[in-house]
């Protein structure tokens, strides 16, 4: 069983309070607008990490993690990728990947808004974590955790940490 932490959109700021969430975690997931490398420096040092670049993440960050990440957590297809819609409105790009790799959980970030959904046609779990720095327009900042149990995803929670313009 993985104990996982998903975050978003951090965008070069770590939130102090993530840091309880994230030593409580096995693994944390970063879907994309990082920021500054040093946000993922910092969470590396404490948990095993795994991230994908966003739409502001510079050259630095772009060599460092990819686009689009596909691997399996325990029997458990996941995608992550930053810009990626949501079912029924999925951009082709998207689609196509999702259809060729058929992942049981699909991440993406980008919106600042935290979407728990089931694609019933693509029989997927898609997540959003919503926003967790203080860049945008969400007024909560939020991150996602849940475990991973052989292929079960379960015990998924929001967290709330404070709103977008509290700096800690």
């Amino acid at each position: 069983m993985k104990k996982i932490l998903l975050i978003s959109d951090t965008h070069s700021y770590l939130e102090p309070k993530l840091i309880k969430h994230i030593n409580e975690a096995d693994e944390v997931w970063h879907a994309g607008d990082i920021g500054d490398i040093k946000i993922c420096v910092e969470i590396e040092k404490l948990k095993p990490f795994k991230a994908v670049y966003g739409n502001i993440d510079d050259a630095g960050i772009r060599v460092t993690y990819p686009e689009n990440l596909i691997f399996n957590c325990e029997d458990v297809t996941v995608l992550i990728t930053h810009i990626g819609g949501y079912p029924g409105k999925y951009p082709a790009r998207i689609k196509e990947l999702l259809l060729e790799n058929r992942p049981k959980l699909f991440i993406c970030g980008h919106s600042h808004i935290l979407k728990v959904m089931y694609d019933k046609d693509l029989q997927l779990l898609h997540v959003n974590p919503g926003a967790c720095g203080t860049h945008g327009f969400h007024k909560v900042k939020t991150v996602v955790r849940f475990e991973i149990n052989k292929n079960e995803i379960k015990n998924l929670a929001v967290i709330e940490l404070g709103n977008r313009t509290d700096l800690n």
